[in-house]
């Protein structure tokens, strides 16, 4: 891994995807945009754009489990998501648990930006796609 390397977060949602770009150089992760579309096609049109615009070195995706570790309903869907971004784009594609990262974006819209509650809605997932690429960015760090 380079240190000069860039990686897109992802937080899947079946209506909506929220996207976070990170460099390994700086160790931080920022809020991009959220995808929002029930229409595969368009979703997928959306992350060739970002794919082709930042030339990410692996992306990362949020997989929500249950506390035991178990599945919860969606954790299938999204290691679908997994599955496709890694043959469509041929890039690594790495997990990061992001079970609290819906409550912690809200509480950090809320609480830290002030944000009214249509705009929380309307930036959670993004945010909740930087505190996973966060946490991943870290964790490499931590190994490096």
């Amino acid at each position: 891994m380079d240190n000069m390397d860039t990686y897109l977060g992802f937080d899947f949602g079946s209506k909506k995807i929220g996207v976070a770009v990170g460099q390994r150089i700086t160790r931080t992760a920022s809020p991009l945009e959220t995808i929002r579309s029930e229409k595969k096609t368009v979703r997928w049109q959306a992350i060739d754009r970002l794919v082709a615009a930042w030339r990410p070195a692996a992306l990362i995706v949020g997989i929500a489990v249950q506390e035991d570790g178990s599945d919860n309903p969606v954790t299938p869907l999204m290691r679908k998501f997994c599955r496709q971004l890694e043959a469509r784009y041929r890039l690594p594609v790495h997990t990061v648990d992001e079970r609290l990262t819906s409550m912690e974006s809200r509480r950090l819209l809320f609480d830290e930006l002030k944000l009214r509650a249509r705009d929380v809605h309307a930036y959670n997932d993004q945010v909740a796609a930087r505190l996973i690429l966060q946490s991943w960015l870290d964790e490499q760090e931590g190994r490096g």
